[in-house]
């Protein structure tokens, strides 16, 4: 792959708590290299307060994020997207849009965080422990030498990042 900035589709079902954090995170570590977006197949159509919180406290910015169908991606006209990451498993299964461009693919599957039950600061563990897990990848992605590698050897290192913690 060339040293251009890539796009990148973090997929999760709902599009309100780890597709975000990803993006956020990915848009704040990689914007020399990569644009991030971030979409799911059901979308909740708001973003969990819990996942903006997140991202204050990574001192990333916490507006401009919305819960979206990867449709909208899937376009006629939309930005082709260079990588296409699951962070859920529900969403791994399901049968996705054909992708303009052939992208390539990984599942970087994690719990959601939003399903967690308890007081607040447990919420807030939840979720932070999703973000520290999506960063440590994230540098992973950021590490790989995307210019110097064959689109195979890309795609076998982006699927392996998603069995790290």
């Amino acid at each position: 792959m060339t040293a251009s900035l890539h796009n990148v589709l973090f997929i999760c079902t709902g599009n309100s708590a780890r597709s975000i954090i990803a993006e956020g995170l990915l848009n704040q570590l990689g914007s020399s290299r990569f644009k991030a977006f971030s979409a799911g197949s059901h979308p909740k159509g708001a973003v969990n307060p819990f996942a903006l919180e997140t991202l204050r406290t990574l001192h990333i910015e916490d507006r401009g994020y919305s819960s979206k169908s990867w449709g909208e991606f899937a376009k006629d006209g939309a930005a082709p997207m260079d990588f296409v990451i699951t962070v859920c498993d529900q969403a791994a299964g399901e049968m996705c849009p054909v992708w303009p461009g052939q992208p390539i693919t990984a599942h970087w599957g994690l719990p959601d965080p939003a399903a967690v039950e308890g007081t607040d600061e447990e919420k807030k563990r939840a979720f932070m422990d999703t973000a520290v897990t999506l960063k440590r990848r994230i540098e992973f992605m950021l590490s790989l030498p995307m210019d110097k590698l064959e689109r195979m050897a890309i795609q076998h290192e982006m699927r392996n990042i998603g069995t790290r913690q």
